[in-house]
């Protein structure tokens, strides 16, 4: 348990402080609010998030992989297969899961009501991969503990996914320049900035795209890829209309948003 959250605190704190430098040296796209109160809003919401999932959740996903693997319980604990093949499957399989549900995030309005505040962010920088609600962190969390159960995924996958996973997320939504030529190759195997940062545009068929964290294939495959943003990516607008008001984007405001009505 003490290996596993020294892994998960030093890739967090090292890819934040990467991305973050590199927005310095390499921004895509100017910062329109203020950087520092964004910033104290967003990693409030980490800080909640983790203390919510603690007190929640005796039992996180990477435990209950080991408990699940000691019960036989699960598909891959019943099947005979290599263990690295369980690892690389399973990896595969939860992030198509996470793909899915975050289209289910989107289209589902109660749901939705949980969402839009990871969409209300007026920017794009390397905390807005971790700008989720407390409920929608424990409804992911739930959804996520009860794959690791019917898959029967083994514990060292469930702990690379997460890390990968919140990693990717914080790279995806960096304000960061890539070269074209890098970005058009990055896409063939990952989610990029230029990439994701359409579906964070206020136009509706833009927000209804490019759903995945880590793999870009789940959009292709299921045809809800869009290259890039159709004002382009200097001239697209972030957020949700419904909400650019600053003043109303506060932690507070934030969490209570979405029992309000707009």
């Amino acid at each position: 348990m003490q290996m596993e959250q020294t892994i998960r605190l030093s890739v967090f704190a090292a890819v934040l402080l990467l991305v973050a430098l590199w927005e310095i040296i390499a921004p895509r796209r100017p910062l329109l609010e203020n950087k520092r109160r964004r910033w104290f809003t967003n990693l409030s919401l980490v800080a909640i998030d983790t203390v919510a999932v603690r007190m929640l959740f005796p039992v996180l996903p990477v435990a209950l992989a080991q408990v699940a693997e000691t019960r036989g319980w699960g598909i891959f604990n019943a099947l005979q297969m290599d263990h690295w093949l369980k690892i690389l499957l399973s990896f595969v399989l939860l992030d198509f899961i996470i793909y899915l549900q975050h289209i289910l995030f989107h289209h589902t309005p109660v749901l939705w009501r949980l969402h839009r505040v990871h969409h209300t962010d007026l920017d794009l920088d390397v905390t807005s991969g971790n700008r989720f609600h407390p409920l929608e962190i424990t409804l992911s969390m739930l959804i996520k503990m009860a794959a690791v159960v019917i898959l029967g995924t083994p514990a060292q996958a469930v702990l690379a996914f997460e890390v990968v996973l919140n990693a990717c997320s914080m790279f995806s939504h960096g304000n960061v320049r890539l070269p074209v030529t890098l970005d058009r190759l990055l896409r063939l195997f990952l989610v990029t900035p230029d990439m994701h940062r359409v579906h964070h545009s206020d136009i509706v068929r833009e927000t209804n795209s490019n759903f995945g964290f880590n793999f870009p294939w789940w959009d292709r495959i299921c045809g809800t890829y869009r290259p890039q943003p159709e004002q382009g990516h200097l001239g697209m607008t972030i957020g949700l209309k419904e909400y650019r008001d600053p003043e109303k984007l506060t932690l507070f405001r934030l969490l209570v948003q979405p029992f309000t009505s707009q």
